[in-house]
């Protein structure tokens, strides 16, 4: 089983202890790392591998999502998931926006941080359950007009955010390249998103992500 190199940044080392300790039994993740500023982080992924990075939202000198969009500018394949206390609905699409892989709250329970993570790794956009629970709230400025998507395009949709590619959909739907392609371009002009990561957080953001 390959092992995930993992780093942990919290301003607070008794954060970071309590999440290594949590994560040692996990066969997958390996700890490389543990940090209390985004800085000595980007340090260090300069010169090491790293494939997950475990992030407090809330960072001296930089916070975890604009750390976060950084990162993913640099090195689009780690998988980055977002840690805090805090659960505003903004602040979590924010961060799924500037490619944040997932958003936990620290109060969540160890099975709730286990599955997160094993499905981030495979792909999924993941949030612990109370986090689900905010986002998939309507708000005022939701209930405009906001286009529904087709059958084919629900089940495109829920391919890509699994993390398959055009070629993988195509192959799961016994469609063309090209059918998977001009379906995934059109989903992405309906909502006015210019990648998956907008299209996802825009989906997550108005339920429309079952």
């Amino acid at each position: 089983m390959n092992k995930h190199k993992t780093v942990i940044v919290d301003d607070h080392p008794i954060v970071i202890s309590g999440i290594s300790g949590l994560l040692s039994d996990l066969e997958i993740i390996d700890i490389v790392g543990k940090f209390e500023s985004g800085v000595t982080l980007l340090d260090y992924i300069q010169a090491n591998e790293v494939d997950l990075i475990l992030m407090d939202i809330f960072l001296p000198l930089t916070n975890g999502v604009e750390l976060c969009k950084i990162i993913k500018q640099k090195f689009p394949k780690v998988i980055i998931i977002g840690m805090s206390s805090q659960s505003e609905r903004s602040l979590v699409m924010q961060f799924i926006q500037n490619g944040g892989n997932g958003y936990i709250l620290k109060s969540a329970s160890f099975d709730e941080f286990k599955n997160c993570i094993y499905k981030a790794i495979e792909g999924e956009i993941v949030f612990s359950d109370e986090v689900k629970t905010i986002i998939s709230e309507p708000q005022s400025e939701d209930l405009d007009r906001i286009p529904s998507l087709s059958r084919r395009e629900k089940d495109i949709v829920s391919l890509l955010s699994k993390g398959k590619s055009t070629q993988e959909i195509a192959d799961e739907l016994f469609l063309s390249f090209l059918t998977v392609q001009t379906h995934r371009r059109n989903i992405l002009q309906k909502y006015k998103t210019k990648n998956v990561a907008e299209l996802m957080a825009f989906l997550l953001k108005n339920n429309l992500l079952n």
